[in-house]
């Protein structure tokens, strides 16, 4: 029996699975996280080393019975990272006396699209801290929407809505703007009181600031009419990602699979951006992903060998 491994590696953590030629699944584990341009690469190939050695052991396989294994990780969207990557990887293994026939890295975008449509074509919008949108048609052929980062993009993103949210606070705080219960929300959760307090904490103390999106949702819920703004233009943002997306991909019906906790979890903005897709978008459909981004990049690891 021939066997394959795919990683979902992110900023915190990281999913591995082990399936047989099948596709079931042998071994599930979690590591630690995998973003090697924050990490470095030795660190981040001793943390994907130990994770295959977790699953190896938990599936009880010899390593020369993988045949490849997949990591889509966060870092990995430039092909020349991806690559320094493989060849770092390559040299840890051999100081460790270990050898895989196959060790391929990519995005791990790439291996939650691959996930959502077990490789059929489709979309997937991606929303968290940051944002990007990723599609696939017909003929396997990759598109990209958005990830420009928190300087010139991320639409959408717990980042927007968070920065969004304090600006309407640094508003109020000038006069320039009006009331907001986004000021309350600051005061009570974070206990910052005056213009100073807010400046010393977003530019001394690293304040995240995505971490406000959820306090933006609160109010919106509560009738707040700044963060209900805030929450429909953000929405309309990743529509146009999405119509975007649709005009690179033609086909009738554009699938898209929402990944990223500020479209999947429940909240005022996830579902206030359902409802908008459904009045303004009839030609794009909704659908829960089929599989998560771990088993994708195993599938991804199958179609390398395959191919």
């Amino acid at each position: 029996m021939k066997y394959f491994i795919g990683i979902d590696g992110g900023g915190t953590k990281s999913h591995g699975l082990l399936v047989d030629e099948n596709k079931n699944i042998i071994a599930e584990h979690l590591g630690g996280p995998t973003n090697f341009l924050l990490l470095g690469t030795e660190k981040v190939c001793e943390t994907v080393f130990n994770l295959l050695k977790e699953l190896r052991e938990k599936a009880q396989v010899h390593y020369n019975q993988i045949e490849a294994v997949f990591l889509g990780t966060t870092g990995a969207g430039r092909r020349t990272d991806a690559q320094q990557l493989e060849v770092e990887f390559s040299k840890y293994c051999t100081k460790q006396n270990q050898t895989f026939k196959n060790f391929f890295v990519d995005s791990d975008a790439l291996a939650a699209l691959e996930g959502a449509f077990e490789g059929a074509p489709g979309s997937i919008l991606i929303a968290g801290t940051g944002s990007i949108m990723f599609g696939k048609d017909y003929k396997d052929i990759l598109y990209r929407v958005g990830g420009f980062g928190r300087f010139i993009g991320d639409e959408g993103s717990g980042y927007s809505i968070g920065k969004k949210g304090l600006i309407a606070v640094a508003r109020q705080f000038d006069g320039r703007g009006g009331h907001t219960l986004l000021y309350n929300l600051l005061v009570k959760e974070f206990n910052i009181n005056t213009p100073e307090d807010l400046i010393t904490r977003i530019y001394k103390q690293n304040y995240d600031i995505a971490s406000f999106a959820p306090f933006v949702f609160q109010a919106a819920m509560q009738g707040d009419a700044v963060a209900n703004d805030i929450v429909l233009s953000e929405c309309d943002a990743l529509l146009e990602h999405i119509v975007a997306m649709h005009k690179k991909i033609p086909v009738k019906t554009l699938d898209i699979a929402f990944i990223g906790s500020i479209i999947t979890s429940e909240n005022v903005f996830s579902s206030r951006l359902r409802a908008r897709i459904t009045e303004q978008l009839s030609d794009v459909c909704v659908k829960e992903a089929l599989h998560s981004p771990a088993f994708g990049a195993a599938l991804l690891a199958i179609k390398k060998v395959h191919n």
